[in-house]
């Protein structure tokens, strides 16, 4: 995919050439994200930076170009020595808004029958309890673990709170763009493609440090978001709740012709998937149970309309309806108007308890970007209001239900 902007390409792109020498790597079968072979490519990247002019290439969503996404991401800068938390903490780990983060951040590979897929984790030096609660962080297109965490300043949220923040990440060799795949039907599906290596890696981490496997969340942006509102409909056991940041619902598309049609409102993909036959065929999957929900979307969004947003909220409130048989969800929307950022629009849906099961935030003005995130990282809206905290606060005030 590939959005119209305008601009100036730089004399020497530093980025653009070490993309292209991680990628001939990757094409060699090389592993550039751990061991030796990083090494390299970091001191090739170092040496890039320091006879490099800065790129043109916008890191973050503004008013006059809101909807940029699919294009090439900045690479976060290491931080200083002396700003490394302890041991174990990888040297490119993304530099703080104005504050070290205080746990370790570390690389790992996952492997299962559907692939390999590499993963940073982060552990705070504070957990909330021995059994901490985890938040499964899907970035957007052209993004990196690195990138997400920086932009999304959830790793600052998780010191102050005490829970893991796991960062999978999708490589070029799955997806040109690094996109994940949402609107494959391979990719739609509870024991194949990425869903099971998503659901693995949380899985295989949640059993590694003692995570309270009733309180794990799946957030994402974009296409990371799509994948995570396909996470909560075909593991819900695993996934305590969602948060989707301009996405898109569940079997909305099958092929990037349905994609892009969806992505711009359209919803013939859905009825394209749902009349599919075959054996390639991935047939509309029916929810468990209904997944508390938290969308935020953009009202100028141009490369996500945000109709989708809107979808996810009614497929939602559908799975509800059908899991409970009733349709008694309270409704309350307020409409904030803030000094100096961006007004929103938010609606919540309660039970007979007052707790929230769905929550929608319009946020006007802002385009295809993480709603109040840092400037540090790619296609983030400073002035809109902290999508991260307000999804940690939806998922910690969760009530928690199973058995460990």
């Amino acid at each position: 995919m590939k959005i119209p902007f305008h601009l100036s390409p730089p004399s020497f792109d530093a980025n653009a050439v070490q993309a292209t020498i991680r990628n001939a790597l990757a094409s060699a079968g090389l592993d550039t994200t751990s061991g030796p072979m990083h090494d390299v490519t970091e001191t090739i990247r170092r040496a890039l930076s320091q006879g490099a002019a800065p790129s043109s290439v916008p890191t973050a969503a503004s008013a006059s170009d809101p909807d940029v996404i699919d294009v090439t991401a900045r690479v976060v800068g290491s931080e200083p020595e002396g700003e490394r938390a302890r041991e174990g903490q990888r040297a490119d780990a993304p530099a703080s808004a104005g504050r070290a983060t205080s746990g370790t951040f570390t690389a790992h590979v996952f492997t299962n029958r559907a692939g390999t897929r590499a993963y940073k984790l982060y552990v705070p030096a504070k957990l909330d309890t021995p059994a901490p609660p985890m938040v499964v962080m899907l970035h957007g297109c052209t993004q990196s673990a690195d990138d997400f965490a920086a932009g999304t300043q959830m790793n600052h949220l998780a010191d102050e709170h005490g829970f893991l923040v796991l960062y999978p990440e999708q490589p070029a060799s799955a997806n040109p763009s690094k996109c994940w795949n949402w609107f494959k039907p391979q990719d739609q599906m509870r024991d194949d493609g990425e869903p099971s290596l998503i659901a693995g890696i949380a899985a295989e981490v949640a059993a590694r440090h003692g995570v309270d496997s009733r309180r794990i969340f799946v957030a994402g942006l974009s296409a990371g978001a799509a994948m995570a509102v396909v996470l909560g409909e075909t593991h819900p056991e695993l996934f305590a709740g969602v948060g989707a940041h301009s996405g898109l619902p569940y079997g909305s598309a099958h092929d990037i012709p349905s994609a892009l049609a969806a992505m711009k409102g359209g919803r013939s993909g859905a009825a394209g998937l749902k009349n599919m036959t075959g054996a390639g065929a991935a047939p509309r999957k029916k929810a468990a149970r209904a997944a508390p929900i938290i969308v935020f979307h953009g009202d100028r969004d141009h490369t996500v309309q945000q109709s989708n947003g809107a979808d996810i909220v009614q497929q939602a409130l559908d799975a509800h309806t059908k899991a409970t048989l009733d349709a008694g969800l309270r409704v309350s929307t307020e409409r904030v108007t803030r000094a100096g950022g961006r007004s929103f629009t938010r609606t919540s849906h309660t039970d007979d308890t007052g707790r929230a099961c769905i929550e929608s935030w319009t946020v006007h003005g802002a385009g295809h970007a993480w709603s109040g995130g840092s400037a540090k990282g790619s296609y983030t809206d400073a002035a809109g209001p902290d999508a991260s905290a307000e999804m940690v606060r939806f998922f910690l005030a969760l009530p928690v239900t199973g058995v460990v």
